[in-house]
């Protein structure tokens, strides 16, 4: 196993101190430190044979990483026996090698242990790399985040993501007189937004179900929508922008119904084409259109600073820190969008047109979904450059994908026969965190025999144009001008209920073995003491019967 030193990581010891410096020493680890052997559940320590990687200084007692003398496990460790032996910074370092469900375990060896695995903060970066930043409902959601560890966030949005194979309702929203070709949802805000080719964007109530408000037509088919806490904007077919800035106090954001009001809406034209996409992050704006161009915006100055150009018609994209992916004809591109450089490209993802592209938090997933009915899922690896390993395939559509969405473990597709399928993705991630560290992959070869959907939604009888997912819900639209959300809440209730029944009956249970134990001790006590006495009795029984023979012979005499 190989361990990397970093800069400012520091290992208190009885009498030292371990220093990393400045520059990294990568190596096999010598047997004369602790070695973490193939079974993470034991550390074996091994003194006979030792590898020059540390040197003790005896001015100031701190240990460098030299590579020029040896040093002995029990010169470094004095009077270790067991883990909890160990300093906790290196038990720090043991367990963020550890998968969730491993460090659950770990934590249920003992108090200190417990202490040390719950408020790790390898939790946050779980949560972080699954779901991003947790999503604040309440206004005062930061004292709420506060409280709650991020193990505790962790374990709940864990149990979330199990209601997509419980029940649900289907919330049912018209309003559109066309067809609907774009979705997206407002988690935060519990909005939804739509628009197709009737040229309104409407806005509704996730929860409710109900229309908040809707905009004058904007002149042309709207293919594309996206929206966050600040900034709403619409593609057209014309090749215009159109956008709404939030509003301070309005608890929609924005408000559509107003006339044209310079300081709250725009509208930019660049692209030739009609726009297919549209993408939004702190800074940016990203934009894909039919005239085979992706255009990075500032989302402040609403001025162009890239243009990436591609071989075919841009379909969607999907940004990520300085990255943005995008499927253009039947291609899949990774670009560098500080220089405008292309780092990957997947020539022929499809057999036919790449309609949809989704991405992970981490940015390091890319599922497509393609005129072929099928759905690609792929890893971004970078090594020396960028490369693009394709890990499986589902084929769980008759017709074309035309959307996905993702959110961590469910990937959900829209399709033209009419119906939505949802994966669980968990089971082809890596069980350790080398995706995470950004290491080489350990899988050469795509996996092939993969699980089919986990469940496929029906009840649409023409095509489906687009689906988002958040809250427990997962939106979509077509070819019918109609808005479905599915509602899986009344699944999360359902669990709630069984948890906190499971709980109850569990803890029932101990309380009835806790006082059988107590009676079953007073028990054998009693019959214990009363053994004594029968005994104490037979034997003074005993002693009186001689005793009365002594007198009675002593009388004869």
């Amino acid at each position: 196993m190989e361990f990397e030193c970093q800069r400012g990581t520091k290992i208190g010891l009885k009498d030292c101190s371990i220093d990393c410096v400045d520059y990294p020493c990568r190596g096999k680890a010598g047997p004369s430190f602790i070695e973490p052997s193939k079974n993470p559940k034991s550390f074996t320590f091994d003194s006979e044979k030792q590898k020059s990687l540390w040197r003790l200084d005896g001015e100031g007692g701190s240990l460098s990483l030299k590579c020029e003398e040896s040093l002995t496990v029990n010169e470094v460790l004095p009077d270790c026996r067991s883990i909890t032996d160990l300093p906790p910074a290196l038990i720090s370092e043991i367990l963020n090698c550890l998968e969730p469900k491993e460090l659950g375990v770990v934590s249920c060896v003992n108090t200190s242990l417990y202490r040390l695995a719950s408020e790790h903060h390898v939790w946050k970066e779980f949560y972080c790399e699954r779901w991003g930043q947790p999503i604040l409902l309440a206004p005062l959601g930061a004292e709420h985040v506060d409280e709650k560890s991020w193990k505790e966030l962790f374990m709940e949005r864990e149990f979330r993501s199990k209601t997509f194979l419980g029940r649900y309702s289907i919330d049912t929203l018209y309003g559109h007189t066309e067809a609907v070709r774009t979705v997206s949802v407002l988690s935060s805000k519990k909005l939804v937004f739509t628009s197709g080719y009737d040229q309104i964007v409407r806005m509704w109530d996730m929860e409710e179900g109900l229309s908040i408000a809707s905009s004058r037509p904007l002149g042309c088919t709207i293919r594309a929508v996206a929206a966050d806490s600040r900034l709403l904007v619409a593609g057209g077919t014309d090749g215009f922008i159109h956008g709404w800035r939030a509003e301070d106090g309005n608890p929609h954001l924005f408000d559509l119904r107003s006339p044209q009001n310079q300081n709250m809406e725009f509208r930019v034209w660049k692209h030739e084409g009609p726009i297919t996409c549209l993408a939004l992050d702190l800074n940016k704006m990203y934009s894909g259109s039919w005239d085979m161009s992706i255009r990075v915006w500032d989302r402040t100055s609403l001025k162009c600073l890239k243009v990436l150009m591609h071989n075919d018609w841009v379909w969607s994209l999907a940004p990520h820190d300085t990255t943005v992916a995008s499927t253009a004809g039947s291609d899949l591109y990774v670009w560098d969008t500080n220089v405008g450089s292309k780092l990957a490209i997947v020539t022929n993802a499809h057999v036919g047109n790449s309609f949809s592209l989704a991405r992970s938090h981490t940015g390091k997933l890319l599922f497509t979904g393609g005129e072929d009915g099928a759905i690609h899922m792929f890893e971004i690896i970078r090594n020396v450059k960028f490369h693009l390993r394709r890990v499986t395939t589902w084929i769980p559509h008759s017709g074309a994908v035309y959307s996905l969405a993702f959110e961590f473990p469910w990937l959900v597709s829209a399709s033209s026969d009419g119906k939505l399928s949802l994966i669980d993705v968990r089971k082809l991630l890596r069980t350790n965190r080398s995706y995470v560290m950004q290491k080489p992959s350990k899988v050469d070869n795509w996996v092939k025999n993969v699980e089919p959907p986990q469940r496929m939604l029906h009840g649409f009888g023409s095509n489906l144009f687009a689906v988002d997912v958040g809250l427990d819900r997962i939106v979509c639209a077509g070819e019918e001008g109609v808005v479905r959300i599915w509602n899986f809440s009344e699944a999360l209730e359902v669990e709630q209920r069984v948890r906190a029944l499971r709980g109850l009956r569990l803890e029932n249970r101990m309380r009835r073995r806790k006082l059988q134990s107590e009676m079953t001790g007073k028990g054998s006590h009693a019959d214990q003491c009363s053994v004594a006495a029968k005994k104490n009795q037979m034997n003074g029984d005993r002693n009186s019967w001689r005793n009365k023979r002594r007198v009675t012979g002593k009388l004869k005499a």
